[in-house]
């Protein structure tokens, strides 16, 4: 799989706005793959924000992804899920999803990267590679370094890169080996220049 240089990520407390609407502002600022990421919603009212950012991401032509929550993927018709350590396996949620679906994995050190290689999975996800303020519950930093040896130990597997992420390092991020880094508080800490700040981070990082 080829992910775009920029996998955005949603964020409703970050940015005060519905997913729905967080998908619309990203899209026009030129991202193509968002994750719907959700800690707080009850689940029936993430499945209904849900539902209509899937509506958004079909207009706009945009692969849409659903944070941990397969069922939700499932019932809303998204393109994939995005699992994290404790989250359904993903081999279980290969076989719900089916073969054309888009499964990513969270990992956050070289033993966890490793073996995600293993799994059917279309790529990992890992950090955090700086210090963040998006996740409370987060890893030991994994810095510049970190993220190395990570992408010489899996070799060619796609990569994204999480964890304090801004315009002023993503350059170096990618440079160290990330096929793409994901972006939560750099593209959505000021909800009315979201399509600015999307579309000027994927210009930083055209090859």
């Amino acid at each position: 799989m080829r992910l775009p240089r920029v996998y955005a990520l949603t964020d409703v407390r970050l940015s005060g706005l519905s997913h729905e609407q967080q998908v619309e502002l990203l899209s026009l600022g030129g991202a193509s793959l968002v994750q719907l990421r959700e800690k707080e919603l009850i689940p029936r009212e993430f499945y209904e924000q849900a539902k209509a950012a899937v509506v958004v991401a079909e207009r706009r032509g945009v692969q849409l992804i659903i944070n941990d929550r397969v069922d939700v993927a499932l019932a809303v018709g998204a393109h994939g899920v995005h699992l994290g350590q404790d989250d359904m396996p993903p081999d279980a949620a290969r076989k719900l999803l089916g073969p054309e679906a888009v499964v990513g994995y969270s990992t956050h050190n070289i033993e966890q990267a490793i073996a995600a290689t293993k799994f059917p999975i279309d790529y990992l996800a890992i950090g955090p590679i700086f210090a963040t303020t998006s996740k409370s519950d987060t890893a030991p930093v994994l810095g510049i370094e970190g993220l190395k040896v990570v992408r010489q130990a899996i070799g060619a597997f796609t990569l994204v890169a999480i964890g304090g992420i801004t315009h002023a390092n993503a350059r170096d991020v990618i440079e160290a080996g990330a096929d793409s880094v994901a972006v939560i508080s750099a593209l959505l800490s000021d909800p009315i220049c979201i399509p600015e700040a999307t579309r000027s981070l994927l210009q930083d990082l055209q090859d």
